[in-house]
């Protein structure tokens, strides 16, 4: 079972990532001249591959015995973790304390949908 959590785990890293860059890439100073259209296009195309990631790791963790609001809490906590080091690494934005102290409380959500 620990594999194939992996498994899912891995593929929703990936595919949060992919949707990061879809939808926040274009926001970093020197890219927002691009016309929107252009835009849409880019992040679409990124937006694809994500979808090639996001339906097989919910499918799979599905099958395997993740419930359905255990994968999307987990999502979730992937998500923000990805945003945040997005947008500190890429973006050149400040992380803060209140923002470490939500994340906490997040992951005490993910405590509590995985305990028995």
């Amino acid at each position: 079972m620990l594999i194939k959590t992996a498994t899912v785990l891995s593929l929703l890293v990936l595919s949060n990532l992919l949707m990061t860059i879809a939808w926040y890439w274009h926001i970093k100073p020197g890219n927002a001249l691009m016309p929107m259209w252009k835009i849409v296009m880019i992040s679409w195309g990124i937006a694809l591959f994500e979808y090639c990631l996001a339906v097989p790791a919910n499918h799979y963790g599905a099958a395997w015995g993740i419930r359905p609001f255990q994968l999307k809490i987990m999502q979730e906590v992937i998500t923000l973790t990805v945003f945040a080091l997005f947008a500190v690494f890429y973006l050149k934005e400040g992380f803060k304390t209140n923002y470490l102290i939500s994340f906490g409380f997040i992951l005490c959500a993910v405590y509590f949908a995985f305990k028995k």
